[in-house]
């Protein structure tokens, strides 16, 4: 693999494509599954080097990056409850050296060289959670979900004793809390010890424990677990009683919530690493797992100036642990075949216990890696975790390779159909060039279709697919709506090509009702909304967030085909979050025959509705691009650039005949007289905060 710096542009969209990927199924994966298939380090590593790249290339910043996403969706077996203020996460940091950066970060966006207080948290390792007071009663409580949206755990949340159902006179009269429920050591081996025992379900490590008996349908169920919470924030509120993070513990505490004992501030950089080093010492004793601990400016002030990045706060940081190693060996190397037809190595492992969890199986990214590292069948291999299942592989013990190991050679044909597996020229991925007659693929693009965050289809999961493809009944994603049909067809054999009988009902683990079920969730999705249907076509590097760029600037599928079509792609890199790129993979896959002859089977099938933008947005800023030039008075730059943005501005860099606005400080230079020559209209620094109020 590269350094960052060493790649070129083509080379970085095209890795910030592959990563938006692997982040996004991990993200799946944790948060909506719980069952990680990466550990917290390989994660962190991922997202580490997404965010640098950003750095080195701001304009391929794309509409889908990590950087832009919490979490995963909501599981469809909840309701959902919709965040008033979404619930972000935190950016992460490994060292002290880049501790001070983000020190030194906060006091440049304040244009301050004075000490600043940190209120400073261990990072607990549990599930986040949201719970709404009215009138001091507790009303609803919800998961993290995507940020946005969370799940509905009301009655589990009751159920946990530590959570106050009734606030004391005094607290405010809308008061959303938000903190972490884990289980405690103790009452993690406790219970499965009593699973192992009732030959239950047996927990990987106590953050699955909790997470798992948090999202029980049966609240019963998740009383009889011993959960536990801490809170340390808050979201929605009617009225603001504290100035500081420190006032707001004290506060928590008085209305009968647990606060963290181990909160303290700390005045500069030198006390921060003095109390971590502590909390490290004192991790192994603690009764509960954490995995950092986070900084948060301790000034409400300051927060509010500092404000917010697209996902992230710019006035608090995770600083995470180092993670653990362990030995282990590679007893296998073999290729998996994704849906866009790309090779990924995956490492068999001779099963271990890493910091408490049973690992065998790690991702080996791709052959450049495989070659980097000189990974082999029957090596010894050092690994690395950070609280999760399959991890990073660190290096090779050459001192223990066998005398017989020999390199280990990639595949230059699939594994799965045997059609050439391709390696474009500044390209990392090989990839399988049989496209749909590869069974891998196309097995690949039906479980993609029906996805959480495409069509949706309950019951229609990963292994219902694999199992109907084996058998011939599924093909295409139009094939899925002629189900019930061919189920109900007259003769008793089927086969696809034939239009004939399926009888699922006859099938193993299909009786009538699930038969009937599976029918019912399938018509509830012959009307999809734009955005998703977008997403379903597996479009290579058009995400969630993409597809609904797309559904936004084109409002109807047709008015996006017929522009792809006639490869019109002057609005299409307009986009702000599209570059030339991702631009080109759209185009392509419009240009293929077979993706439109799919689109059209499946429009016979289903109804794809307009897109209607339900923002309300009144702010003059809104879908403006602005531009700043001079000194600022009243802020910094960058504290102008974030107010614009808060308000639904495009913040551009030069003036062009698409600028909007240039706002001009003091000592105003080309830009202003550029914006004058293009007849751009000029603000002061006055016109452009009053337009912000």
């Amino acid at each position: 693999m590269k350094e960052i710096h060493e790649l070129s542009k083509i080379e970085a969209a095209t890795e910030l494509a592959k990563l938006a990927n692997l982040i996004a199924k991990a993200d799946n994966a944790y948060y909506q599954n719980d069952a990680p298939e990466i550990t917290d380090a390989e994660y962190d590593r991922l997202k580490h080097r997404n965010a640098a790249i950003e750095a080195l290339f701001p304009d391929l910043v794309r509409a889908d990056s990590p950087s832009k996403r919490v979490g995963a969706t909501v599981q469809s077996k909840f309701n959902k409850i919709e965040h008033r203020f979404p619930m972000l996460s935190l950016g992460d940091v490994f060292s002290i050296d880049e501790v001070d950066d983000f020190v030194l970060g906060v006091k440049r966006f304040l244009n301050t060289a004075e000490n600043i207080a940190f209120m400073t948290e261990p990072k607990i390792d549990g599930l986040s959670f949201s719970a709404r007071y009215e009138n001091g009663k507790f009303v609803s409580g919800a998961t993290r979900g995507d940020g946005v949206i969370g799940e509905d755990i009301t009655a589990n949340l009751r159920t946990i004793k530590q959570l106050p159902l009734q606030l004391p006179q005094g607290a405010p009269q809308i008061l959303e809390v938000r903190g972490e429920v884990y289980m405690a050591k103790d009452d993690f081996f406790a219970l499965n010890k009593k699973n192992t025992a009732e030959k239950k379900k047996i927990f990987a490590n106590p953050r699955n424990a909790a997470a798992g008996s948090l999202r029980q349908l049966n609240p019963n169920i998740t009383a009889e677990r011993k959960l536990s919470i801490w809170a340390y924030t808050w979201g929605e509120v009617s009225e603001s009683q504290w100035q500081t993070q420190e006032e707001f513990f004290i506060k928590l505490q008085q209305w009968g919530f647990p606060v963290n004992p181990l909160n303290k501030i700390c005045s500069n950089v030198a006390e921060i690493e003095e109390n971590f080093k502590h909390i490290m010492e004192i991790r192994a004793d603690l009764p509960y797992d954490i995995d950092g601990v986070v900084y948060k400016v301790n000034s409400i002030t300051l927060q509010n100036r500092l404000g917010f990045l697209t996902r992230t706060p710019r006035w608090a940081i995770a600083h995470k642990f180092p993670a653990e190693q362990a030995l282990t060996k590679i007893e296998n190397i073999r290729v998996q075949v994704g849906r866009t037809g790309a090779l990924t190595p995956v490492a068999d492992l001779e099963s271990i216990n890493v910091g408490g969890v049973m690992v065998s199986h790690a991702t080996l990214h791709n052959e450049d890696e495989i070659k980097r590292k000189d990974f082999r069948i029957g090596d010894m291999v050092v690994v690395q975790r950070a609280g999760d299942v399959i991890p990073q592989l660190v290096e090779v013990r050459l001192d223990k390779r066998p005398a017989d190991s020999v390199p280990f050679v990639f595949p230059d044909r699939c594994p799965e159909c045997g059609a050439h597996a391709i390696r474009e020229e500044n390209e990392a991925i090989r990839r399988c060039t049989g496209g749909l007659t590869c069974p891998a693929q196309a097995k690949e693009r039906l479980k993609h279709f029906v996805s959480k965050e495409a069509f949706d289809i309950v019951g229609l999961g990963d292994k219902v697919v694999e199992e109907f493809f084996a058998d011939g009944i599924l093909r295409s994603p139009a094939d899925i709506f002629t189900l019930e049909e061919r189920n109900n067809a007259a003769d008793d054999l089927f086969a696809l090509t034939d239009n004939k009988s399926l009888h699922l009902e006859s099938r193993n683990g299909w009786g009538t009702l699930s038969v009937k079920n599976l029918f019912n969730a399938i018509n509830a999705r012959r009307t999809i909304s734009l955005p998703r249907f977008i997403y379903a076509l597996g479009i290579p590097q058009v995400g969630s967030a993409t597809a609904l760029l797309l559904a936004k600037n084109y409002n109807t599928f047709d008015a996006l085909q017929s522009d792809m079509i006639a490869k019109e792609t002057a609005k299409l890199v307009s986009i702000d979050g599209i570059g030339a790129e991702m631009a080109t993979d759209i185009v392509e896959f419009f240009g293929e025959e077979h993706n439109l002859s799919v689109i059209e089977q499946l429009r016979r099938q289903i109804k794809v509705e307009d897109f209607i933008n339900e923002e309300i947005n009144d702010s003059q800023l809104s879908g403006k691009t602005v531009v700043f030039t001079g000194t600022l008075e009243k802020m910094t730059r960058l504290e102008a650039k974030a107010l614009a943005q808060k308000f639904g501005a495009k913040v551009a860099g030069s003036v062009s005949s698409h600028t909007d606005y240039v706002i001009v400080g003091t000592e105003a230079g080309s830009k202003a007289k550029k914006a004058t020559e293009l007849g751009v209209k000029i603000l002061s620094e006055e016109e452009f905060m009053e337009m912000t109020k």
